[in-house]
């Protein structure tokens, strides 16, 4: 069932859904997640099982605001909380040592959780509304300090950046906030900030270059310090894939593959910046934006939209090796390898 969440009534069922220890498809800035009570173990087991995904991959809990933190973290080091103060709310999420007892099931098991603080304003008004004193039957349980929410999708497939894709994924039972199309796009960054130094594990919209002017130190890659690296979400090696195989291409080879296809070639889409053409009606091509963030924004939905067609093959226009589009080229990589 999906609500308007800019309807303060939906708002309120919302919350008293997740009081409740019900599941909610959220919309958020990067894409919409499925939230539950992160301080919940059977709420967040709905997750693992709705999703299919091994209890062991870790959820992303997000707050309403920084103060949030101090009930799931047990320390923030002075750079993380330099990135709290110039990215949150935004599509930032930081790894904290986790608090003992806390958000057991949401982190895997893990002694680090993930913590982010979402930008959308019906994210918000929900984690405001769920963190609400009193316990009720109006408000449906006791307070909620922070939603457990990856990605509203199957394991492994396509991220959803709409309130019908999640529709689509997980069914008409499932309570979903409608809050637009999501305005990044793709899935946060991540920043690992438990082992004395910034990590990125995860790109996303929030550059390298940006988390360095921010806390005054050049973040790490994972393969720089590999040691003790915790589980984080979307970091699999296959991930956010269509039902299509997926394939990357330079502009020149797309072309030569069209061309010796021919008129007969059928059930491709080809997803590319450079002006294209095929002598076949049947091969759907798409132009993609050329700059990194417009991409971003409508890349999930773009792969969805080709699934939906028919599509049993993309091929996709390699990104720029530029830091801008490293979100993007990450999860075509990813979805290249499914």
């Amino acid at each position: 069932m999906i609500l308007d969440g800019n309807d303060p009534s939906a708002i309120a069922a919302a919350a008293r859904a997740l009081r409740g220890g019900a599941l909610l498809g959220l919309p958020t800035e990067t894409v919409y997640g499925l939230a539950a009570d992160a301080s919940s173990d059977a709420a967040v087991a709905q997750i693992f099982a709705a999703k299919g995904r091994p209890s062991d991959h870790p959820l992303i809990v997000h707050v309403a605001d920084a103060s949030g933190i101090t009930h799931f973290a047990r320390e923030v080091p002075a750079f993380a909380q330099a990135l709290v103060d110039a990215f949150w709310p935004g599509p930032l999420t930081l790894i904290l040592p986790r608090l003992s007892g806390v958000a057991t099931a949401a982190t895997g098991g893990q002694d680090s959780v993930g913590l982010r603080c979402p930008a959308h304003p019906v994210a918000h008004a929900v984690l405001q509304a769920c963190a609400a004193p009193g316990d009720g039957p109006e408000f449906g349980g006791p307070p909620v300090w922070g939603l457990a929410a990856p990605s509203a999708n199957r394991f492994g497939r396509v991220s959803p950046t709409t309130a019908l894709h999640v529709q689509d994924e997980l069914g008409e039972a499932l309570l979903v906030l409608d809050g637009g199309p999501c305005g990044v796009g793709i899935e946060s960054t991540i920043v690992d900030c438990t082992r004395g130094v910034p990590v990125l594990l995860r790109p996303g919209a929030i550059t390298r270059t940006q988390i360095a002017a921010a806390c005054g130190i050049e973040p790490l890659s994972k393969e720089e310090l590999p040691a003790l690296t915790p589980r984080a979400s979307g970091t699999l090696e296959a991930h956010y894939a269509p039902n299509a195989k997926v394939r990357l291409m330079d502009a020149k080879a797309l072309q030569t593959g069209l061309d010796l296809l021919g008129a007969e070639a059928a059930h491709l889409a080809v997803y590319a910046r450079a002006p294209l053409r095929s002598a076949s009606p049947q091969v759907l091509l798409r132009r993609m934006p050329d700059d990194a963030e417009a991409t971003a924004q409508q890349l999930f939905a773009a792969l969805r939209s080709f699934d939906d067609a028919g599509a049993r093959l993309i091929w996709i226009e390699t990104p720029p090796d530029t830091p801008d589009w490293e979100g993007v080229r990450d999860r075509l990589q990813r979805a290249a390898a499914a």
